[in-house]
């Protein structure tokens, strides 16, 4: 494949969307009403209903964010967003007998196709709920549970219970005391003791309609010595209205036990991306994030694990890219909360034109604790004069039995390298694209074949207009 033929793909690949009928609709605006029509239609139980409220609650009485990107944020007008839009649909186990207009939206975006090629499982949500839901035979005989976040709180309470709300506390922040009282969709995962999944599940979150807010809830549960890889797409279209996305993600990882979990988000650029994705790690168990930043208007999203067992280890690997009018604040959560526990973080951000990056990270090691380590890593890439990126790492480390290290670079692209390589016969748009997937080409190899072409696509597109 030629350089040309690299960039020559559909740029806006998942800004297009069909005219679709709701069945049912929650209408603009958030009160007490709203919530209740939610769990109304989901036929939910009195103490999910009993939750729902007392979020609410919460979030009223939590104020925006005064400092990070408070001035982006004061741009969401909560009144104008709808907070539940559903055709009703139950998740299907077969593509031909989910709605057309669905059906339609995924094979544009090929999901189909990448699970007959190389998943184990595969979710598909349309706005509020899920269209497809299935995984393979097999899975299933080793008791394997991957479902919608609504099935797992009717079918499995005994598990889903547990560890709901435990990991992201409703009061954690605005964002997610709102999604507490508002969720809906989202992915709920066990995993047996022992059992190893060898393929990635996955999921795919489509936003379709106009001033719409998607608020889905995941909770994996890993038991021990068990493995999962799981990813999640995110894609929506371009209006000139507001469109919210604010989900959350709590992970466990019991004694010994491996999770991955991959996100590759491309989101257009009218969308606020408020996430909170936090993991627990038991003795000797392992979480990583894997992290890609595309698209939206602002993306405010941390990844953190709390390493609460002796020999746990965490990491979160991430790349953000922002171009003109955009804003990416990510960074990552390492909380030690037991001796001889591990964390590893590697930031690597693009800024292109007027575009920000910014990273924020906490990192925390109490006095009591021994032999514990950290390692972090941010680099950034400046393409413009214009461009702007900041660093806001907090390390607080104790005692004299730890060690932590961090690295920062800021660099911009090389003139002279980008003269040599046209001398060689590429444009100074394919020079630049090829400098920009250098600089991230260590991370970009940490996810699956599939989604890293994908990824050095996606960026040699928002680099065809980054030079001139």
């Amino acid at each position: 494949m030629t350089q040309t033929d690299t960039i020559n793909i559909d740029r806006d690949k998942g800004n297009f969307f069909y005219p679709t009928d709701y069945e049912f609709d929650a209408g603009t605006g958030l009160n007490e009403d709203t919530v209740r029509y939610i769990s109304q239609i989901k036929k939910e139980d009195e103490w999910i209903l009993d939750f729902r409220l007392k979020a609410l609650k919460v979030f009223n009485e939590k104020k925006l964010p005064t400092h990070w990107a408070s001035k982006d944020l004061e741009n969401i007008n909560f009144d104008k967003i709808r907070y539940y839009l559903s055709q009703g649909q139950k998740p299907s186990r077969s593509w031909d007998d989910v709605p057309d207009d669905m059906k339609k939206t995924f094979e544009r975006l090929g999901i189909p196709e990448q699970e007959r090629k190389f998943l184990a499982g595969v979710e598909a949500q349309f706005d509020s709920e899920a269209a497809y839901s299935n995984m393979k035979e097999q899975l299933a005989k080793d008791g394997v549970i991957f479902i919608g976040s609504t099935d797992g709180l009717m079918e499995h309470p005994e598990i889903f219970k547990k560890w709901f709300g435990k990991v992201i506390p409703t009061g954690d922040n605005k964002f997610s005391a709102l999604n507490s009282a508002v969720f809906s969709g989202g992915s709920f995962i066990y995993v047996p003791p022992g059992v190893k999944v060898r393929q990635p599940l996955q999921a795919y979150f489509r936003i379709n309609a106009e001033n719409f807010g998607q608020f889905e809830r995941t909770l994996i549960i890993v038991d021990e010595g068990a493995e999962v890889t799981y990813m999640e797409g995110c894609t929506a279209p371009k209006f000139e209205t507001t469109t919210l996305h604010s989900a959350v993600v709590e992970l466990v990882a019991l004694k010994g036990a491996k999770i991955q979990y991959i996100t590759v988000q491309n989101w257009s650029d009218n969308v606020f991306n408020l996430v909170t994705k936090r993991g627990l790690a038991m003795e000797e168990a392992e979480i990583k994030w894997i992290d890609c930043n595309i698209g939206s208007r602002l993306t405010m999203k941390y990844p953190g694990v709390i390493l609460k067992g002796r020999k746990s280890r965490g990491e979160v690997l991430s790349i953000a890219l922002s171009n003109n009018g955009q804003h990416q604040d990510t960074g990552a959560k390492m909380i030690h909360a037991a001796d001889e526990t591990t964390s590893n973080i590697i930031s690597k951000s693009i800024s292109i034109g007027e575009g920000r990056s910014t990273y924020r990270g906490q990192v925390h090691i109490p006095k009591h604790l021994k032999n514990c380590k950290n390692n972090t890593e941010c680099d950034a890439l400046l393409i413009n004069t214009n461009s702007r990126t900041d660093t806001y790492p907090a390390i607080t480390v104790r005692g004299d039995c730890n060690s932590v290290q961090h690295e920062a670079s800021v660099s911009k692209v090389s003139a002279e390298q980008i003269f040599y390589m046209m001398q060689r016969g590429l444009t100074e748009g394919q020079a630049m694209s090829l400098a920009v997937n250098g600089f991230v080409n260590e991370l970009i190899r940490q996810f699956p074949m599939e989604y890293s072409v994908e990824l050095k696509r996606l960026i040699d597109l928002e680099m065809e207009d980054s030079v001139g």
